[in-house]
């Protein structure tokens, strides 16, 4: 039996070979590295084999994906259109709330002090009103503090019955002079006074209220009494059952013509109603 074989001749370029495998001589050196080689290659191919396949639908995936990301920008960005949008309107209530908080409160801690030092009849006393936030006054509460006629300052609290009562009657007139109402009624307010402050407080109502409003007090302090239009009084009827009558005076006359309030003549006696 006869074989046949044929040599092709091929040339070989080696221009793009390392230097180092150009300078190789040696058959065995050769030999060495092609063996090394041939190892590096197989544990290429080991690496590669337990790679995991790629996923052929992930162009698939990554078009899904990009469509949720534009809806997902879209919801984005109407929601922040929508959170603009309120919050301009909430900035524009908080703008007016303050405003409005500003236009009540700004009045009347301007002229409390004036109306207490009337109250007191002394310059030295002092009245002022203070928010405890600065910034949005209308969320926390407002400070009112006093200091009475020939004392040191001391906390509301610590202020006798009397001195209590001044400050609340100069915030009631402060709060009239803000936003006025046709009457006032007031009951006892000269329970915790004593003569010298009834007089003091009566003399303001007469000077100064009474001219802008009309007043109904229920006091049982003469002092008041001498200072009135009018005097209205309320007495018990003896009777099997509870009647009470009404004993009204007009007080005016006996201003205009100068005569002791005392003065009364027959003329001039209560009228009284069952």
């Amino acid at each position: 039996m006869t074989f046949w074989y044929s040599v092709v001749s091929q040339r070989i370029n080696f221009r793009g070979l390392p230097e180092d495998f150009k300078a190789l001589t040696n058959t065995n050196d050769v030999r060495k590295r092609i063996e090394r080689l041939v190892k590096e290659i197989a544990e290429a191919q080991e690496h590669l084999g337990k790679v995991q396949a790629p996923n052929l639908k992930a162009g698939d995936r990554l078009d899904s994906v990009k469509d949720s990301e534009e809806k997902v920008n879209a919801q984005f960005e109407n929601a922040r259109k929508k959170a603009k949008k309120v919050r301009t309107s909430f900035e524009k209530i908080k703008t007016d709330r303050y405003r409005r908080f500003q236009g009540c409160f700004e009045p009347v801690a301007q002229k409390i002090d004036e109306i207490y030092k009337q109250l007191s009849r002394d310059p030295s006393a002092q009245a002022f009103l203070g928010p405890d936030n600065t910034e949005e006054p209308y969320l926390e509460g407002i400070q009112y503090n006093c200091i009475a006629p020939g004392k040191r300052f001391r906390p509301m609290d610590n202020l006798s019955g009397g001195e209590k009562t001044v400050a609340a009657l100069a915030l009631l007139f402060a709060m009239h002079a803000r936003n006025p109402s046709p009457f006032f009624v007031l009951d006892e307010i000269d329970a915790a006074l004593d003569n010298t402050n009834i007089g003091k407080v009566a003399s303001y109502i007469v000077d100064s209220a009474r001219a802008n409003m009309q007043l109904i007090v229920i006091s049982l302090k003469e002092e008041f009494y001498n200072k009135a239009d009018g005097l209205v009084g309320i007495h018990p009827i003896p009777a099997n059952c509870t009647v009470s009558g009404v004993l009204t005076v007009d007080l005016t006359p006996f201003k205009t013509s100068g005569h002791d309030h005392s003065m009364l003549d027959a003329t001039n006696a209560p009228h009284s109603e069952r």
